[in-house]
């Protein structure tokens, strides 16, 4: 992995305050970005593609469904509360603050 790359993952990597929940999040340590809550699940429009933080919006984006992708595996579906365009987020495993599963199954049973 070269240099540029690593620093901007760490860059973008980093813990946060839940803007939904007030939960202290912390960087995910599996190789992904953290992009959402894994308390309440919701996350920012931050990104118009996955990790580049380049949306204007910043609006907060709501966990509508849970949907398996054969090649990224579950994925939680969120819907921005400002601007109300989707985007699919993976569901973060493997990792030192793992997300609720109480949560998603919630979400897969009856919505959010």
């Amino acid at each position: 992995m070269n240099k540029s790359y690593q620093s901007k993952r760490q860059t973008e990597n980093t813990g946060f305050t839940c803007a939904n929940c007030k939960a202290d999040v912390l960087p995910i340590t599996n190789g992904s970005y953290r992009n959402h809550c894994p308390v309440c699940l919701y996350s920012l429009h931050l990104d118009i593609k996955p990790g580049d933080r380049l949306s204007d919006c910043h609006g907060l984006m709501k966990p509508i469904n849970i949907k398996h992708n054969s090649k990224k595996g579950w994925q939680i579906i969120h819907c921005c509360l400002a601007c109300g365009e989707t985007q699919a987020n993976r569901i973060a495993a493997d990792t030192i603050q793992p997300d609720d599963w109480d949560m998603i199954n919630r979400i897969m049973n009856y919505g959010n």
